[in-house]
């Protein structure tokens, strides 16, 4: 299979379970149960080059706006859709190994938008107890913009691999996509939901063109992603 068949069946699949695991619960208990507040974290992002370039993680903010909707419970499984709308930063960090004191990041801003099948586990309660929690689905993006920080007597002559394409090179390919699964607990009180939670992104688009002619075959994100999301039940 081609690498662009490869990241085609990744999207297809990551969309088909973030419609098709809620629908199972239509066989369960019915709910209406909407949610709306907002979440702020973290992202530790790196990019995925070929050739490949030595770098360590990229720190940056993610907060944004979400909405759950929890329409089914399937036995001891409660079942939900849950889309964002986040600020999020994202970038790389090289770890320049050539005997300079160079150093370089760049960090990336793009505005994105989860949609994620959400299922739950433990007390089945909207304003006590604890639950574990899954999310997974597509994830789309659009770059906002960016900005290089350079550091040092800037030489790239020294470079092991050679590679310098990248350094003033500007995005080629705004759009991205891609799939993201996380989990975490959530905490139910009187006054709303306070979840805490881990999330890993793996981009499928690159944003420097990849045909042959050009100087990467691949430049795609990833990240880890830690952040506390704060939700206030509109129905129940």
């Amino acid at each position: 299979m081609s690498m662009n068949n490869y990241k085609r069946t990744l999207l297809v699949w990551g969309m088909a379970l973030l419609f098709t695991l809620p629908a199972m619960g239509q066989l369960g208990e019915l709910r209406n149960e909407l949610a709306v507040g907002f979440n702020a974290g973290m992202n530790m992002s790196k990019v995925d080059f070929s050739p490949r370039i030595k770098m360590k993680n990229q720190n940056g903010m993610s907060m944004g706006i979400t909405v759950r909707y929890m329409c089914e419970k399937y036995f001891k499984m409660m079942c939900g859709i849950q889309g964002e709308i986040n600020y999020s930063q994202r970038g790389w960090n090289e770890l320049i190994e050539d005997g300079s004191e160079n150093t370089y990041n760049r960090v990336m801003n793009y505005v994105e938008v989860p949609l994620l099948a959400h299922l739950a586990f433990g007390k089945d309660s909207r304003t006590k107890g604890m639950k574990f929690f899954i999310n997974l689905g597509p994830q789309f993006a659009y770059f906002l913009s960016d900005k290089e920080n350079m550091g040092g007597e800037w030489n790239t002559s020294m470079r092991p691999n050679g590679v310098v394409y990248q350094y003033g090179k500007a995005v080629e390919n705004k759009f991205d996509y891609g799939i993201v699964a996380g989990g975490g607990l959530e905490l139910s009180t009187p006054i709303g939901h306070f979840l805490v939670e881990g999330r890993y992104y793996y981009g499928l688009a690159d944003f420097y063109n990849n045909s042959k002619k050009d100087e990467f075959g691949r430049s795609g994100h990833s990240y880890i992603g830690v952040r506390m999301t704060y939700l206030y039940d509109l129905s129940k």
